[in-house]
């Protein structure tokens, strides 16, 4: 039979004196009292501590030799508990790769809409790549109008400088018979010279054909020897009939690509994957900062400030760290008497030029902020530094990837019309309005179906506990304790569990007035799942919507840790002992 209550005997740990409590099951219960009355005692240390311990018990032994022990709390007993969830104001990682979207998993969903739907664009120069199987492309021409005369190109030369009368030799020997240069039709067999100082586009003509029933195997086969020859690329150069009015149109090109590919820079994208738009893999990370989307540096006005007090020759001695000591006093002496100033004189005292020369160096002395770079590199290949080089650098956003932390191919696939790092850069109730108005083609949107209905119920989750005004940008160690805290009571109410004691630590904390509806809808909304949840709290309004309230008291410290009221806070009202009663009433 299911257990209606959490019942805890004999708690005795820190300041509790010796309590027992019945906490009834699948309610919101607030524990409630002074600061250090022993709410989190009770909450955390004693009720969260033994239920992870039988937890852990109930692992295999082998299990258990790599996780270790966990110390029994100081109580004779608890009954009807379950797996339980702390949710507490310090969960959140402080690493600077971790994001709001990482967090709450939104980010591996939006990797994953935009590796399966995201449309490629040129890196390069930002026109659309489109790829397709060679069944696609016969498919295009045949839709020609009939009639229309086709000339199947190979384009092996695209915007390059140069003679190529080798590469026109070895086509001639195959067997090809023309190629068009610049735009026009030259036979192979002419003596063919190009200028090799301009830039010249070089397209072998595979096949010649005029559209009409029937042809779509040769056209199959001719595609697959352009693209072989080629690179994936193919151009169909169409010449179309006269119209009914008499009107001839000018002959064009259709390009086609098998990969993703630019025609015209030559750009090739990676095979696309997931992996491609994470930052924290080498596949999509921004080269320059390895995807932390900031960089340490060395600028100029920054290291003046810390040196300002110290002397040339201290500099020179402690930081030219490639040369022996002998070499360092040789290099400061000798820079000293070229410019003619004192080597013994603080660096602060020196006039602007002398202070660059000191710093930046003078093409035949290095300098000192070259020298330091040098030793910055090689603790970053995994050397051990102990000089701190850190305290002369300055940080800045990344210059190559503007602060978006991935590469530029990553980049130049949007959804929508936005790279992944602007749907990052939008607010929860920006991304949630643009994914609930995101147009996709019918085929994406079948692919994309399931994926879309994550991302609006996990955005949805953040903006129901208040944090609509968040970024998935936002770096996780910038977030407040109760931010933190509210986006893994977010992320566990979209897991769905039930059945699980859920534990939090006053998770009103920062959040404003007006949120606080939201907050509490979304506990009730676990609790209605089929969850305990016991929240350690000193807010109004959380503990009069409460289903139960806890008073922990009379005071702190060893005048508290005794049970003062339990009850609905109907009861808790009318009960004279308890501070928050006639407070409530």
């Amino acid at each position: 039979m299911k257990e209606e209550y959490i019942s805890v005997y004999g708690a005795r740990e820190n300041n509790l004196k010796n309590i027992d409590v019945k906490i009834p099951r699948d309610k919101l219960v607030v524990l409630t009292g002074l600061s250090g009355s022993g709410k989190s005692s009770l909450a955390f240390e004693t009720i969260y501590a033994e239920g992870q311990r039988r937890y852990m018990e109930s692992l295999s032994s082998y299990a258990r030799m790599f996780i270790g022990q966990m110390e029994k709390p100081d109580v004779d007993k608890i009954e009807g508990l379950s797996p339980a969830i702390s949710i507490d104001q310090k969960t959140t990682s402080k690493n600077p790769r971790s994001t709001v979207g990482t967090v709450t998993e939104i980010y591996d969903y939006l990797r994953l809409l935009y590796a399966r739907t995201g449309d490629p664009h040129c890196p390069k120069c930002g026109k659309p790549i489109y790829t397709q199987t060679i069944d696609q492309m016969t498919d295009r021409i045949m839709a020609l109008p009939e009639g229309s005369k086709v000339q199947l190109m190979a384009p092996v030369v695209r915007g390059r400088k140069g003679e190529y009368t080798k590469l026109l030799e070895t086509l001639r020997k195959k067997g090809y018979s023309r190629v068009r240069v610049d735009g026009d039709i030259y036979p192979l067999e002419e003596d063919i010279k190009l200028d090799r100082y301009k830039i010249h586009h070089i397209d072998v003509v595979i096949d010649r054909l005029v559209i009409r029933e029937g042809l779509q195997s040769r056209i199959n086969d001719s595609l697959e020897v352009v693209l072989a020859l080629a690179a994936g690329i193919a151009i169909a150069n169409v010449a179309e009939p006269e119209n009914s009015a008499g009107e001839k149109k000018a002959a064009y090109d259709i390009m086609f690509s098998s990969n993703y590919a630019c025609p015209d820079c030559g750009v090739s994208l990676p095979e696309v994957s997931p992996k491609l738009f994470s930052f924290n893999s080498p596949m999509g990370a921004c080269p320059k900062c390895a995807g932390i989307g900031r960089i340490q540096q060395f600028e100029k006005n920054f290291f003046a400030s810390r040196i300002g007090h110290r002397t040339f020759y201290d500099l020179g001695m402690a930081m030219l760290f490639e040369f022996t000591i002998a070499q360092r006093m040789e290099i400061i002496e000798k820079v000293s008497k070229k410019y003619d100033f004192d080597m013994h004189l603080e660096f602060k005292e020196y006039p602007p030029e002398i202070k660059d020369i000191i710093m930046c160096g003078d093409g035949e002395y290095a300098g000192l902020i070259a020298s330091l770079e040098k030793r910055y590199q090689r603790k970053m290949d995994g050397h051990i530094e102990m000089y701190p080089l850190e305290y002369y650098m300055t940080e800045s956003i990344c210059s190559h990837c503007h602060g978006m932390r991935l590469n530029e191919n990553a980049l130049s696939f949007t959804v929508g019309g936005k790279n992944i790092a602007e749907f990052t850069e939008m607010s929860v109730d920006d991304a949630l309005m643009f994914v609930e108005n995101l147009k996709l083609s019918h085929e994406k949107t079948i692919i994309a179906e399931s994926i879309v209905k994550e991302l609006k119920g996990r955005l949805g989750f953040l903006k129901n506990v208040g944090l609509g005004y968040l970024t998935l940008s936002r770096s996780s160690g910038t977030l407040s304790g109760g931010e933190s805290q509210r986006i893994r009571l977010a992320t566990q109410i979209g897991a769905g569990l039930m059945g699980v004691l859920y534990i939090l630590d006053e998770p009103s904390i920062g959040l404003h007035q007006r949120d606080n509806d939201k907050l509490l809808s979304a506990l009730k909304g676990l609790r209605d799942l089929g969850n305990t949840l016991i929240v350690v709290e000193h807010d109004e309004d959380t503990m009069r919507q409460a289903d139960y309230i806890v008073d922990i008291g009379p005071a702190a410290g060893v005048h508290g840790g005794e049970l003062i009221a339990a009850g609905t806070p109907e009861e808790i009202m009318n009960c004279e002992e308890s501070i928050k009663g006639p407070y409530l009433k």
